[in-house]
């Protein structure tokens, strides 16, 4: 079957269902903002029961990606995340999902060659780019404050 480019478009577009953007953007509104309350009562949880702002801070981080983490293996995070689209990639919560969504899904391959070498293969680019980012501007903050 030979068809055109143009063709091809027109197929795509027409197999491809339109996004409604009305209701995918409060969706995604109202989900993520549902998990960063559930972030800010663990906050105040941690600060009511006596631990540090810096603590606190640490232990709402750990308790965000613990619930993620089980909510992807309990295999409900997915069944949020299709109502709350990007609303639940932004926070804590997203990161940890990319990363446990990979190890459960690759599992059957073994530890080694399923779990080890799959487990980062959504996270891992966030990770390296990441880290790149951060040490250029690094090194352009320094630059620039050594000059002036």
């Amino acid at each position: 079957m030979n068809i055109s480019k143009k063709e091809y478009d027109k197929m795509v577009k027409k197999a491809s269902p339109g996004t409604k953007s009305y209701l995918t953007i409060p969706k995604a509104f109202v989900i993520g903002g549902l998990i960063c309350v559930l972030g800010e009562a663990l906050l105040n949880l941690w600060q009511y029961l006596d631990f540090s702002e810096k603590n606190a801070g640490i232990l709402t981080s750990i308790c965000l990606v613990f619930l993620s983490a089980l909510f992807t293996g309990l295999r409900l995070y997915p069944k949020i995340a299709k109502h709350g689209g990007a609303g639940t990639l932004v926070p804590i919560t997203g990161f940890a999902n990319s990363v446990v969504s990979p190890a459960i899904e690759f599992k059957t391959e073994g530890y080694i060659l399923g779990l080890g070498a799959k487990v980062f293969i959504i996270a891992g680019p966030v990770i390296l780019y990441g880290t790149v980012a951060a040490v250029l501007y690094g090194l352009i903050y320094w630059i620039l404050t050594s000059l002036f």
